[in-house]
Formats: C-alpha cells, sequence, structure tokens
C-alpha cells in the first residue's frame, strides 16, 4: 500500500539525511546525479556543493531543478520524498556562510546516523570560497511531495 506522507513527515526524511539524487535538464534531457546535501530547515533550502563542470553548467542555463530522497529499511517498508525547485549559485560571504552551515549539518548527521566522526569538515568549512573551492549552491524549495510503503 502506497501512502501520501503529510509535510511534517516529508520534511522529516529530508531533515535526516544527506544523501540523494539530483534532477536537472541539459540539452533538453534529463540528468540524475548522487548528491550530498544539507537541508537548512531555518532557510527552507537545500545546500549542495559542486565542482565547475556539466552539472553546473546545465544547472545555470536551466534553473528548474529536482532532488529525490529515499529511506528504505525493508523492500515493503520504504520513504520517498520529492523536492521541486530552482537552483542558485551563491557567492562571497553568503557562499562562506551556506558552506559554514553545510558542513556542520552534515557532521553533526554523520555522527547521529553513523556513529563516525568527521574531522575534515571544520578545516573545509573554514577554507576561502574562490574559483579553486566547490562551487556552493542553494535549492529554493517550490513544493515538497511524499510517499511510503507500508505493508
Amino acid at each position: 500500500m502506497y501512502i501520501n506522507l503529510e509535510e511534517k513527515e516529508s520534511l522529516f526524511v529530508l531533515q535526516n539525511d544527506y544523501l540523494g539524487h539530483l534532477s536537472y535538464i541539459y540539452q533538453d534531457r534529463p540528468f540524475v546525479v548522487p548528491i550530498t546535501y544539507f537541508y537548512d530547515a531555518i532557510r527552507n533550502v537545500i545546500i549542495c556543493y559542486s565542482n565547475e563542470g556539466h552539472k553546473m553548467n546545465a544547472m545555470r542555463n536551466n534553473k528548474r531543478v529536482a532532488l529525490n530522497v529515499v529511506d528504505i529499511n525493508a523492500l515493503t517498508k520504504w520513504r520517498s520524498v520529492m523536492v521541486h525547485g530552482e537552483f542558485e549559485q551563491v557567492f562571497g560571504t553568503d557562499a562562506k556562510a551556506y558552506l559554514h552551515t553545510f558542513s556542520l549539518g552534515i557532521k553533526e548527521l554523520v555522527e547521529r546516523k553513523e556513529l563516525k566522526e568527521l574531522n575534515f569538515i571544520s578545516e573545509f568549512s573554514s577554507k576561502a570560497v574562490d574559483e579553486s573551492s566547490p562551487m556552493i549552491f542553494v535549492i529554493r524549495i517550490d513544493n515538497i511531495t511524499g510517499k511510503k510503503r507500508r505493508y
């Protein structure tokens, strides 16, 4: 049986994971790639980073994107959340602030979910954002939907 998730449960799934599949359009073709993300509940955005390349060029040209996150406990017990939104690359002090939020959020999630301590996050978040650093972008959320399967 498939059941629509209430917004509260969809947000719970989004807030308690950090791996998803980012969908975007390039030259009229859909692409889906795995990505690390952090849901910033205060700003209601999804924070991501990437190096320069195909994905960033595609999203600059067509800002409409989607993110799918799946929480699987068993074949017949899972939840899936789909976020539709708009890509926005951030720069300068805004990028540094988002990167800091991303780093602390991912660190906390990994420590809680995987019982692993991450040491590199603090070094990563303190780097200056320049041409050689990863580019920071957010997904401005338009809507969130979710489904679950329960037997």
